[in-house]
C-alpha cells in the first residue's frame, strides 16, 4: 500500500471503537476468618456450591461497580486513581483475565496486556524469551530476528541478554518486557506500571514509543502513578475511585482535578 493510501486508511480508522465496556462489575471473593461454629465439611460445600452461597467468612469485595466508557482507535489513555482504585482490576478484566460478575466488555481484537501476553521464563535466557515472546505475539521467526537488535537496544540490558532471566533485576525484567511488547503495533495495548522502572532515558523511550503507537492508529492503556508520564502521552485520562469513575474527559481536564483533589 503507498504511503498516501495508508495514512487515508489510518485516518478512516481514528474514532473507530476499538473498546466498549458496559455496565462491568467485578467481584473478588476473599477468606476472612472462620466464623465460630460454620461447618466446613463436603455435605455443606454441596449445599452452598446448589444454593450459591459464599463460604463460612468469604468476604465480596466490589472492585468495579458498573463502569461505562467507549475507547477509540488513537486514544492513548490514562486510569488514575488512588490505591485500590480499580485501574489494574479494570485492565485484568479488559483483557479477559477476569469474569464480570454482571456487565460485559467487546473488544475488536485480542488486547496485548503488557508481560502476559510476552509471558517470559525466567530459566531462558533474555534472547531465547525475546524469540518465545514475539511468536506468541503472532510474529514469524524471521520477524523475530529482524527486530532482535532492536528489542535489545530498547531494553537497554546489554551483555545480560545471553543470561538466564533470574540473573536479572526486576527493572530489567521488566524493560525487556515492555521492549518486546512495544516491538509490534497492538490494536489495544494495555501497560500496568510498565514505566515506573528504569532510568530517565528508558521512560522517555517508552512515552515516545507509546505515542508511535497512538499515532499507528492502536489504543493504549496506561497505568502509572507518575501523572507527568500520563500527561505526556495520553489524550484522555479516566479517574476511577472506589471501583466507579469520577471523570473520564480530556487528559488535562482530568489530572488538574485530580491532582486539585489530591493536594487539598
Amino acid at each position: 500500500m503507498a504511503a498516501a493510501e495508508e495514512m487515508t486508511a489510518r485516518a478512516a480508522q481514528q474514532g473507530t471503537p476499538t473498546v466498549v465496556v458496559d455496565d462491568l462489575h467485578i467481584t473478588y471473593r476473599v477468606m476472612g476468618p472462620k466464623l465460630a461454629g460454620a461447618r466446613t465439611d463436603s455435605t455443606s460445600a454441596l449445599r452452598r456450591v446448589l444454593t450459591r452461597q459464599n463460604a463460612p467468612g468469604m468476604r465480596e469485595i466490589k472492585a468495579i461497580r458498573g463502569v461505562t466508557f467507549v475507547a477509540n482507535h488513537g486514544d492513548a489513555i490514562g486510569l488514575i486513581g488512588r490505591n485500590g482504585s480499580g485501574k489494574s482490576t479494570l485492565l485484568r478484566a479488559i483483557a479477559g483475565l477476569l469474569p464480570p460478575v454482571d456487565g460485559v466488555v467487546y473488544t475488536n481484537s485480542q488486547p496485548s496486556l503488557l508481560g502476559v501476553n510476552a509471558a517470559l521464563i525466567n530459566s531462558l535466557s533474555g534472547a531465547q524469551n525475546i524469540m518465545l515472546g514475539g511468536l506468541a505475539m503472532g510474529m514469524t521467526p524471521s520477524e523475530v530476528r529482524e527486530k532482535y537488535a532492536s528489542i535489545v537496544d530498547f531494553a537497554g540490558i546489554g551483555e545480560f541478554i545471553d543470561l538466564p532471566m533470574t540473573a536479572y533485576s526486576s527493572g530489567m525484567s521488566a524493560r525487556l518486557r515492555f521492549a518486546i511488547a512495544a516491538s509490534v503495533s497492538h490494536e489495544v495495548l494495555l501497560i500496568d506500571e510498565a514505566l515506573a522502572t528504569g532510568d530517565a532515558e528508558f521512560r522517555r523511550k517508552s512515552e515516545t514509543r507509546i505515542r508511535e503507537l497512538r499515532d499507528e492508529a492502536g489504543t493504549v492503556f496506561l497505568v502509572s502513578h507518575g501523572l507527568g508520564v500520563i500527561r505526556e502521552t495520553c489524550n484522555r485520562a479516566i479517574w476511577l475511585d472506589k471501583g466507579l469513575i469520577t471523570m473520564d474527559g480530556d487528559v488535562d481536564t482530568v489530572l488538574d482535578a485530580y491532582e486539585e483533589l489530591v493536594e487539598r
